[in-house]
């Protein structure tokens, strides 16, 4: 018999409680077990689900109505029905049977599966509106590497494969302010596509960015490499990132062979690797510290001396972290005393060898708290896909749990699985859906995809916004 009650299929229950209520399946139990000698799976719902909100209402009204509770439940298989959906996000680093065996553990894990899931329509809008501009920089950074900053149509398929080269023609052809086909029949020469004068004007701006931000990125740089656990990265990995960090396509030979003072290349068992050739102790602050020192030691202080949390939980300190909950998430007082005495509690640099430390202590995983901080910090957009945080995995000793670790950090760490990749976003660099703090590379690509006609104060590149609630 084909086996169709999975893990992560979307079921409706039948009976108790919940009856009637949406959960997925987290875990089967085919054969049963000592306590339940039947077939039984745990599962993981909506026990509540948003009310409707009218304009008349206040905002404690509409933040009551907007709340959210989840539920962990064990169900016989014969209470469940089963839909043709999945859920797109794996639970079971979340909850697990053990969950049910106290109170206390059965709400935490209600909590964070609340926390895993909270997604908005708005999220989806903007990943939507992500993908026709980054295939239009794409596009762009292809034709500017070419000596004729021209692209054969008939090369297209090499660049981007067979699949997506079709959404590229559709691009091409949709936004004529900015690609140009050239050649053809009439020509006898084979077409191919251009920037138009008005893009290329624009795209020459960027050219001019990028020599003013150099220092910038020579920094961030050496900074990457500063935290890893012998100063130096796989190449490929460093390349992964590249376009997150700014660096030009060919950042070897304009920054690295430009610099080496700085780094040096070597080949380390079969792979090259960039290592760091000094250790800047200036350069070992935190984008974290740099802020609250910002801030001044006079509001520092005076929120120490008061030892209070507020209801945000939010706390002013020195080892402290920028909080930001969904708007549905309540928690309760024990959840908050726990977060300030996290909140309270010091921890080691994220620049200190990671080697010095034991991974089980509790400094040391806050400690990989700030590492993963840290590292969006270093990004334009201040974000990363999970693969590109996974590549880091061994060089900066992340969590072997990695996603337990973002999941359980919500306020600090935005998931989405919206688009083709998920995407792991540090929450307090943005204000709704804009980027708090442009750099002047992200502001000229902007003035570029503004061409497709979108108006600019929506952030129409689609590069610097996003929806973090």
């Amino acid at each position: 018999m084909v086996k169709f009650l999975k893990p992560n299929k979307a079921v409706i229950l039948l009976q108790g409680r919940f009856a009637g209520h949406k959960a997925t399946i987290v875990k089967n139990f085919d054969d049963g077990t000592r306590d339940r000698a039947y077939g039984h799976c745990l599962v993981a719902g909506v026990a509540k689900y948003p009310s409707k909100v009218i304009r008349k209402d206040s905002a404690k009204k509409q933040a009551k109505k907007s709340r959210v509770k989840a539920f962990v439940k064990v169900v016989n298989y014969n209470h469940i029905m089963p839909t043709r959906y999945t859920l797109d996000v794996d639970l079971k680093d979340v909850v697990s049977p053990d969950a049910l065996v106290s109170r206390d553990k059965k709400v935490t894990a209600c909590k964070e599966i609340k926390a895993s899931r909270f997604d908005n329509e708005a999220v989806v809008w903007v990943m939507d509106l992500q993908k026709k501009p980054s295939m239009i920089l794409h596009l762009k950074s292809i034709i500017q590497s070419r000596k004729t900053e021209s692209l054969l149509l008939r090369d297209l398929e090499k660049e981007v494969g067979f699949v997506q080269k079709w959404n590229y023609m559709a691009v091409i052809e949709k936004y004529p302010s900015i690609f140009r086909v050239v050649g053809g029949h009439i020509n006898k020469s084979p077409p191919a596509v251009t920037l138009t004068e008005k893009a290329k004007r624009i795209a020459g701006m960027e050219s001019e960015v990028m020599v003013q931000i150099e220092p910038i990125l020579v920094r961030n740089l050496r900074k990457l490499l500063m935290l890893s656990v012998d100063c130096r990265l796989p190449l490929d990995t460093i390349e992964l990132i590249a376009s997150e960090l700014g660096l030009p396509s060919d950042f070897k030979n304009s920054l690295i062979l430009k610099y080496p003072q700085f780094f040096k290349l070597n080949e380390f068992n079969g792979r090259k690797y960039l290592h760091l050739e000094s250790w800047d102790t200036s350069l070992a602050v935190t984008a974290r510290e740099e802020k609250i020192s910002s801030q001044g030691a006079s509001t520092l202080s005076g929120e120490l001396r008061r030892g209070k949390i507020s209801k945000d939980s939010n706390f002013s300190g020195p080892f402290a972290f920028k909080l930001n909950f969904p708007a549905g998430f309540r928690p309760n007082v024990s959840y908050l005393e726990e977060i300030q005495k996290w909140q309270k509690m010091d921890f080691p640099s994220p620049y200190l060898n990671a080697r010095r430390f034991e991974a089980k202590d509790a400094k040391a995983r806050k400690r990989a708290v700030a590492v993963l901080h840290e590292l969006l910090s270093l990004t334009m957009v201040k974000r990363l896909t999970s693969a590109q945080l996974d590549a880091f995995h061994s060089e900066y000793r992340l969590p072997a749990r990695l996603l337990l670790c973002l999941i359980k950090h919500h306020g600090i760490f935005y998931i989405t699985n919206k688009g083709i990749k998920s995407t792991v976003i540090l929450k307090e660099a943005y204000d709704g859906s804009n980027l708090v703090n442009k750099c002047p590379l992200l502001e000229s690509r902007d003035k570029f995809v503004a061409l497709i006609g979108r108006n600019d104060g929506n952030s129409s590149s689609g590069v610097s916004s996003f929806v973090v609630d």
